[in-house]
């Protein structure tokens, strides 16, 4: 039998969602034919699809997590199937954010979209996009609403979120707008889950200048990254890239004011808008 193809799990999705397959199918010593065996699928299907060359089903991940065992890893990763140079991938962040256990999200210049208000929302999108409808903007802040009820599930995720104080100072949708987005994050600070610290000017630079992070984590599954900017947005997958980024986020927390502090920050900066 001929040895199996070799893959660089950072090329592609697809190419990661394979290898992770072989990776955990060998862990328990199984060979492909094996694992056709115990899902009842094919031993060709297997190969391709350890080999990128086939992309798996909902199913095909769901039966695999069953019998090897993994706790939902491949289903969490499934959503990036094909999707890795569509605008699908902000819907993949979506579903992926419904299955994170905790969210770390560090934003330098905009209030993070799970807590923008809906007139803020749609200020930054009619700035952000002045050549879309009256109605594409709407159906922009629609979705954005309904990602926030997230939030308002019986188990959300724990969020952290760290505010560059530039987030505060910049005149989105004007003062009455500002006014009212700051005194959602104060009562943002008072769920139990929810923990929004501020990065004042005062320190200078550092490393977070360089743009925003998201860090996604799973229980039993590796971390995600999410970055953006205006050209593109990506999901980063491979630990080489995501560890580093997600450590950032951590290092990030030590410039940042304690919440009690960051609280009575944003409260002051509330009331100097008119």
């Amino acid at each position: 039998m001929p040895a199996p193809k070799e893959l660089d799990p950072s090329t592609s999705v697809s190419a990661y969602w394979g290898s992770e397959l072989r990776r955990l199918r060998e862990a328990m010593g199984w060979s492909q034919q094996e694992l056709a065996r115990r899902t009842s699928y094919s031993t060709s299907l297997v190969g391709l699809i350890e080999t990128a060359a086939r992309a798996p089903t909902r199913k095909f991940a769901q039966r695999c997590d069953e019998v090897l065992e993994t706790g939902g890893t491949l289903v969490k990763l499934w959503p990036l199937i094909g999707r890795e140079s569509s605008p699908a991938w902000v819907r993949s962040l979506f579903e992926l954010e419904w299955e994170a256990r905790t969210l770390r999200n560090y934003q330098l210049s905009v209030v993070p979209g799970l807590l923008q208000t809906e007139d803020y929302a749609r200020a930054l999108t009619r700035a952000g996009r002045p050549f879309d409808t009256e109605k594409e903007v709407e159906e922009m802040i629609t979705v954005r609403m309904q990602r926030q009820r997230l939030l308002d599930r019986p188990d959300p995720p724990i969020l952290f979120v760290l505010l560059d104080e530039a987030v505060l100072t910049r005149p989105i949708g004007g003062g009455a707008v500002m006014r009212a987005q700051l005194q959602h994050l104060l009562d943002s600070t008072m769920r139990p889950r929810i923990t929004i610290q501020v990065i004042p000017f005062d320190v200078g630079a550092y490393a977070g200048l360089a743009g925003p992070i998201l860090v996604l984590s799973f229980k039993g599954a590796p971390d995600i990254v999410y970055m953006e900017n205006a050209e593109a947005a990506q999901l980063l997958i491979d630990p080489a890239r995501v560890d580093p980024l997600s450590a950032q986020f951590d290092a990030l927390r030590s410039y940042a004011l304690p919440q009690a502090a960051s609280t009575a920050f944003i409260e002051k900066r509330m009331k100097s808008w008119t």
